[in-house]
């Protein structure tokens, strides 16, 4: 369904010390940087899309939005805990501890942050605990 999110970052380099422990977390492959524009994207290893990048953006200046989230699509329950402690470890904030959230269904599992520019993002788990 995406092709690719791009979230806006205003200091690029503290945002890219957030963001590279957090996809590894989760898994991701770093796909570029280029620190000339400046912005950065990752990716499921072995497939083009979707994107993830994180940049300036193209109209100047960033103001995280009300409403707004990107949710990442965990594994496992574990790797939930894991990119919410990488978050927290590297300038993020929580928004809410990983646990599980039976109002949205039985076995989802999320945990809530937001990142170094105050952009809310959340990583979820959909699968039963085995």
């Amino acid at each position: 369904m995406f092709s690719h999110i791009f979230v806006g970052v205003t200091d690029f380099e503290r945002a890219l010390r957030f963001y590279t422990p957090v996809m590894q977390a989760l898994g991701q492959q770093q796909r570029f940087i280029d620190r000339s524009r400046p912005w950065a994207g990752w990716q499921t290893e072995g497939v083009a899309r979707p994107l993830f990048l994180i940049g300036k953006p193209f109209e100047g200046e960033h103001a995280a939005g009300n409403g707004q989230m990107t949710a990442f699509l965990a594994e496992s329950r574990v790797q939930v805990d894991a990119v919410y402690q990488a978050a927290l470890a590297h300038g993020g904030t929580s928004e809410g501890a990983p646990g599980l959230r039976p109002e949205y269904h039985a076995n989802y599992y999320g945990a809530y942050f937001r990142d170094t520019e105050g952009n809310k993002l959340c990583v979820a788990c959909h699968a039963e605990q085995v």
